[in-house]
């Protein structure tokens, strides 16, 4: 099938929101110790705001869900990125708690908007081109995030103030999300597939809020959870884990998550032609076993470079994970794969939550060897969850109709 121009051009403008979004995201989150010192919170202060970002980013995702039925997720997606942006820099210019309260409960709450509405997004135009390229869309994200990550690097390296940091950013990040927002809603007078996502879900059925059930989607909430603690346990305990159990220097220990990050972008690159080949399911297994065999050399490795490569190792197995769980997602509740992304979604933030805490504490208590068979032992039991994927819930009158309406939204 020939892909229409609008609809590669839409593919394109989506590629660069999720590069924009990336290094957003990545800005904010590398540069936590130096809003500590710009607010002065203290160590107990600043976890409860912290904890405030996924939780808010949690009633977002969720909120977003009625929003399209109503607003299509694309328009969602152009108006949210650019105050997101705009949240980034008043996070960096304020001075007073309450300041700091007011930006970072936008930034949070934004978050989970835009990651559920960009999921929807970009499920829309993998239908449209019949293909899987749901891979290259997180593949971008991972970019910006390296993006992000060297800004914030260069902003501390020559000394730039929080505010100055972020408002340069944005100043060369706001353009290209105003750019790609028009792509994103434009509509084509050429014919898209027929398989499009509805931005509205279908009548009211029992099973669930608004007739939606939650049971399909729980063996894929449980997955995302894992991934997110898996993901959350490398970002935030693997330079610690090298200086103080492997003895690593100073240096050395930035190096794990640099590689990480590479190796996730390498996998999402390469990860829609194994999609394409062997199926969503059967990558979301191979991508959980391979994370836990990097998660066992992490744990077993004598010295720093073995620690370094099981690290590298399972930042390729989880990259593919996060991304196909949104596709099964959607097609799990074919009536409203809208809700499905957003609910799924929902329980990124709950592996946030539950993730950085749990491991520390575990490392605490034992070791941080002990520390990173947690997120081992839990990618072992998703091998196990992910066989029930292969075969479709059964369908009754109880929780879908067994003949979807079919219905048509514009993706570009």
């Amino acid at each position: 099938m020939e892909i229409p121009v609008r609809l590669r051009q839409t593919r394109s403008a989506l590629l660069l929101t999720f590069l924009v979004h990336g290094a957003i995201f990545a800005l904010l989150v590398t540069r936590i110790p130096a809003i500590q010192d710009r607010y002065g919170l203290s160590d107990a202060q600043l976890p409860l705001f912290l904890a405030a970002v996924p939780i808010l980013a949690g009633t977002g995702s969720v909120t977003v869900s009625r929003v399209v039925r109503r607003v299509p997720a694309p328009a969602v997606v152009r108006v949210v990125q650019p105050v997101l942006c705009v949240g980034l820099v008043g996070v960096g210019a304020g001075d007073a708690l309450w300041q700091l309260m007011i930006c970072l409960g936008l930034f949070g709450l934004l978050v989970g908007v835009m990651e559920a509405s960009l999921n929807m997004t970009a499920l829309g135009v993998q239908r449209a081109y019949g293909r899987s390229i749901m891979m290259g869309f997180h593949g971008a994200a991972s970019l910006g995030g390296i993006l992000g990550a060297l800004l914030a690097w260069a902003g501390a390296h020559w000394g730039f103030s929080l505010s100055t940091l972020f408002a340069g950013a944005v100043v060369l990040l706001l353009p290209a999300a105003l750019a790609a927002g028009p792509r994103l809603t434009r509509r084509s007078a050429e014919p898209l597939a027929a398989a499009e996502p509805t931005a509205e879900v279908s009548a009211p059925k029992s099973g669930g809020r608004r007739g939606i059930p939650w049971k399909p989607l729980l063996p894929l909430c449980m997955i995302m959870t894992v991934a997110v603690v898996a993901d959350s346990t490398v970002t935030n305990w693997s330079a610690k884990f090298l200086e103080d159990t492997l003895h690593s220097s100073e240096a050395m220990a930035t190096v794990p998550y640099a590689l990480y990050m590479a190796a996730t972008l390498l996998g999402r690159l390469l990860g829609d032609n194994w999609v394409q080949r062997w199926g969503a399911v059967a990558v979301v297994r191979a991508g959980a076993l391979l994370a836990a065999v990097g998660f066992a050399v992490v744990a077993a490795s004598p010295e720093p470079l073995t620690g370094i490569l099981g690290f590298a190792v399972l930042g390729a197995g989880l990259s593919v994970i996060a991304p196909q769980i949104f596709v099964v997602g959607s097609q799990r509740l074919p009536d409203a794969p809208d809700t499905a992304v957003a609910r799924v979604n929902l329980f990124n933030y709950v592996g946030f939550l539950i993730g950085p805490p749990l491991v520390g504490a575990v490392g605490a208590a034992a070791s941080y060897r002990a520390a990173m068979g947690v997120p081992l032992v839990l990618l072992l039991g998703v091998l196990l969850i992910a066989r029930s994927l292969a075969t479709p819930p059964a369908t009754d009158s109880a929780t879908r109709a067994p003949h979807p309406k079919p219905t048509t939204t514009t993706v570009g």
